[in-house]
């Protein structure tokens, strides 16, 4: 008996223990239950989960849904976004990234501009003459008696055929008249001038793809060894081909001027609207696509390149606004809004277009720095004693610039917007010369420093006196000739910067040879 009372009070004694835990710890039974678990997120104290806060999430959820409850959740929940750090620090380098875009993008535009300018400025002054030491040498040769295998060095006949391929189109340029295509167009309507117009830009890009391509293969044809065994129709052919492309190009953009011409002189400005509203259509093409950094640095040789030739194009309309209003200034002014709205357009699609496409493809912005200094490693490269080809050919090789053909048409235009009569006025052009002469060296200059500084920067300064590899690669596409490629030495950086266009990050392939790793960062 006195065992069994023993027991029962041990048990009362246990239950009293278990119901006074009960008491101080709700959450155990509310936990056991399922109703409410333990949250380690609640204050604790010694170990000891605050009976308050389980109490007020009780509270809580045993409360009834309202609509007032749910407007003050609302109000008050907090969230914390350094549990993702690693996100929202990606998310604010991007638009970091987007608003180094227009710096970046206008420092490789501005240096390419130039570039451009220097290629074209090329045609105007230091052609001239160097056809001129050219026919001398020609002319000398009966006293000099010939001192080599050549009658002339092969840059020399590259020079006179150039002469000759802008000498012959001007005189054939003659024959097209100007004002009558200027009226021709303007009976149009606008939207068959818009399907025009876009024509106009599909066609300029494939002329110039392929117009290089022609006139590489004259220069190549007519230079070649008389030693090697030639496989080509003739050096005649060629040139006629030449001449022809050259021409054709030229009054394409001719085209394209009086077309943008028709819309600076509309009433309604419609034309010039829709035309500029074209640009932003690029966008729409460009951006949502997926761009490696070789396909962005095509791109932006090509955006170089059309900015350029729109800036002529401008400079054409205006001289002939000009010419028309018998050079009165005050009409100056009456075009410098439509200008300034063409310009601005321009940039202003370069900037979307660019900003967007690093921020899909995930590119930074230090890539633009990468293609400034691919540039100006080709012309450093040009200067160099055993240079593969002339500079104003790379420039075409690289941009798709072919200064030719805007050259013709520019002489065209200048000639019959501005009349020469008299002493004094060959006396300006001559003067007006000398300053050419005299912004071509400057800018040279200029570029040539830069470009110096910009590959010491990149650190491909050692690339330029590589030892030159006598191995042809097999992986060249836009080579004029296969011939052409054992015979230039490789450490100029043109032979495969010309043909094959890496993006400036790219590692050299390990089936090239010593002349492409020359050329790889290119």
């Amino acid at each position: 008996m006195a065992d069994l009372s023993g027991t029962e009070l041990s048990e009362e004694k246990e239950a009293e223990i278990e119901l006074k835990k009960r008491q101080k710890r709700p959450w155990e039974d509310l936990h056991k239950s399922g109703k409410i678990g333990l949250n380690p997120g609640l204050p604790e104290t010694l170990g000891v989960y605050d009976i308050s806060a389980v109490r007020r999430e009780q509270r809580e959820l045993s409360a009834d849904p309202s609509l007032a409850r749910f407007i003050c959740t609302e109000l008050t929940r907090g969230y914390f976004l350094e549990h993702n750090e690693a996100k929202y620090t990606e998310r604010r380098e991007r638009v970091y990234t987007c608003m180094r875009i227009p710096k970046e993008l206008e420092k490789l535009m501005i240096f390419g501009f130039f570039l451009c300018v220097d290629a074209f400025l090329y045609v105007f002054t230091l052609l001239p003459l160097r056809v001129l030491l050219a026919l001398l040498r020609l002319l000398t040769l009966p006293c000099c008696g010939f001192s080599g295998s050549r009658l002339l060095q092969p840059a020399q006949v590259c020079d006179v055929l150039k002469g000759l391929i802008l000498v012959l189109c001007f005189s054939m340029m003659h024959y097209v008249d100007y004002s009558m295509m200027y009226h021709l167009i303007r009976g149009q309507s606008v939207i068959k001038l818009y399907i025009i117009y876009n024509m106009l830009e599909v066609a300029d890009r494939l002329f110039s793809s392929f117009g290089q391509d022609i006139l590489d293969a004259l220069y190549w044809t007519a230079t070649e060894p008389k030693e090697r065994k030639r496989d080509s129709i003739g050096v005649i052919p060629h040139f006629f081909m030449a001449v022809f492309y050259v021409f054709l190009h030229a009054i394409l953009i001719m085209v394209q001027a009086s077309t943008l011409n028709v819309a600076f002189n509309s009433h309604n400005k419609s034309l010039l609207t829709i035309m500029m509203s074209n640009n932003f259509v690029e966008i729409k093409g460009s951006v949502f696509k997926k761009f490696e950094k070789n396909n962005l640095f095509q791109m932006s040789n090509s955006d170089i390149k059309e900015r350029f030739t729109s800036y002529v194009l401008l400079l054409i309309v205006c001289l002939r606004n000009m010419e028309q209003f018998s050079w009165n200034a005050d009409h100056l002014w009456v075009l410098f809004p439509d200008v300034f709205m063409v310009v601005t357009s321009e940039v202003a699609v370069d900037i979307i277009k660019h900003a967007f496409i690093t921020k899909f493809n995930d590119i930074t912005a230090d890539v633009y720095s990468e293609y400034r200094a691919s540039l100006a490693f080709d012309l450093v490269s040009s200067r160099q004693k055993n240079a593969c080809t002339d500079y104003s050919d790379s420039v075409a090789r690289r941009m798709g610039f072919i200064p030719l053909p805007l050259a013709v048409l520019l002489i065209r235009v200048v000639m019959s917007s501005v009349k020469v009569q008299g002493a004094l006025s060959y006396t300006c052009v001559f003067l007006f010369y000398l300053g050419l002469v005299t912004l071509k060296v400057l800018n040279s200059i200029v570029l040539l420093g830069k470009s110096c500084v910009y590959v010491k920067r990149a650190n491909m300064e050692d690339k330029l006196f590589e030892r030159p590899s006598t191995t042809p690669s097999s992986s060249s596409a836009k080579s004029p000739s296969k011939a052409d490629q054992p015979r230039c030495p490789t450490p100029s950086g043109e032979s495969k910067a010309e043909q094959v266009p890496v993006t400036p990050c790219s590692p050299p392939s390990s089936s090239s040879s010593s002349s492409s790793s020359s050329s790889s960062l290119l």
